[in-house]
């Protein structure tokens, strides 16, 4: 098990590093990428984590020596909570798709999270009856409900707060203002909302483009509206998004080598996905345009592997030459 107790840690949740994208960007049109594996636990979903927690601690629903965190999830949330938790020194519960890769359960298991798998598909699917994940989560906190704090994702408004207080204003700031297009996929709904809503009200051209994977998708954390109920968070905002770009899986795995050859980053489906549809959009003229890489490539090794997008020697000898690898806290 690991132990996380610095509380510095905390510290180094957002300001994640805009890098250009020298592979897309031609005159100009530049394109950037937001690395939010540069967070200390590895992905975008730290900030949703950090303000669902501290939301909950302000309102005095989460109490130290008391409270179990408990938290349906497709893996980056799971393990942001478990880590920040294991940071402020909450318990924590994890349920989670068994179809996520290995490497991330194990990541939830050794930060000291309780887990328990379901046959879900990758993302739980929101509203459905068929959905086991968060069924299971809100039978286990409907059980003790002096102890179980379930931060609800899909619906907490802290996690758009995260968004629209933290990244969206990090992005403006990165980019002085000269941001024209923003991509990023959805799950919960509160990263596109959050930075959408804010870019927005600081240009209202600015076009917010979603990215959505195909059904019955490899894609961990996204989410296809078509097989999905539109979460609540997402629901109330949904207006901000001027367009959508759809992504299948051969498309997102198939550009995790060149995204390297081209850019020495190692990333995740998810963002080999946001690249995909970032490539294949159509943007003329002078642009600015900005994509959420929601984690890098680490622990996805095994997936990378089982889908022939690399071998697992030629995983490890991309890692050790990846650029733009933060130090993770675990």
């Amino acid at each position: 098990m690991t132990t996380v107790t610095n509380t510095d840690v905390l510290s180094r949740v957002g300001n994640t590093s805009l890098v250009k994208l020298d592979s897309l960007s031609h005159n100009n049109t530049e394109y950037f990428a937001k690395l939010e594996g540069n967070n200390p636990f590895g992905s975008v979903k730290d900030r949703a984590a950090y303000w669902m927690i501290k939301d909950g601690e302000e309102k005095g629903i989460l109490k130290k020596g008391k409270s179990i965190i408990i938290e349906p999830t497709s893996g980056n949330t799971g393990i942001a909570l478990t880590g920040i938790a294991n940071v402020l020194g909450y318990k924590v519960e994890i349920v989670i798709p068994e179809k996520v890769s290995n490497e991330t359960k194990e990541i939830i298991r050794n930060l000291g999270a309780k887990v328990f798998e379901t046959s879900d598909d990758l993302c739980p699917k929101v509203g459905a009856g068929t959905d086991q994940s968060i069924a299971l989560a809100t039978s286990i906190a409907s059980s003790r409900p002096d102890t179980y704090y379930s931060p609800n994702q899909y619906a907490n408004e802290a996690n758009f707060r995260g968004h629209y207080e933290g990244t969206g204003p990090e992005i403006w700031k990165q980019t002085e203002g000269k941001v024209t297009h923003f991509f990023t996929g959805v799950g919960t709904g509160g990263t596109i909302t959050g930075i959408g809503t804010f870019l927005k009200e600081k240009n209202p051209n600015v076009k917010i483009i979603g990215c959505q994977p195909q059904q019955n998708h490899l894609i961990q954390g996204w989410r296809n509206f078509e097989e999905s109920a539109k979460p609540d968070l997402f629901l109330k905002r949904e207006h901000v998004v001027d367009d959508w770009v759809s992504v299948d899986n051969d498309e997102a795995f198939s550009v995790v080598k060149e995204v390297f050859e081209k850019e020495k980053l190692l990333i995740s489906p998810s963002s080999a996905a946001v690249y995909a549809c970032m490539k294949k959009y159509p943007i003329e003229g002078d642009a600015c345009v900005v994509g959420i890489f929601a984690d890098d490539g680490r622990k996805f090794r095994s997936v990378y592997a089982t889908q022939n997008v690399m071998t697992e020697e030629e995983f490890d000898n991309t890692l050790k030459e990846a650029k733009h690898m933060s130090e993770l806290a675990y």
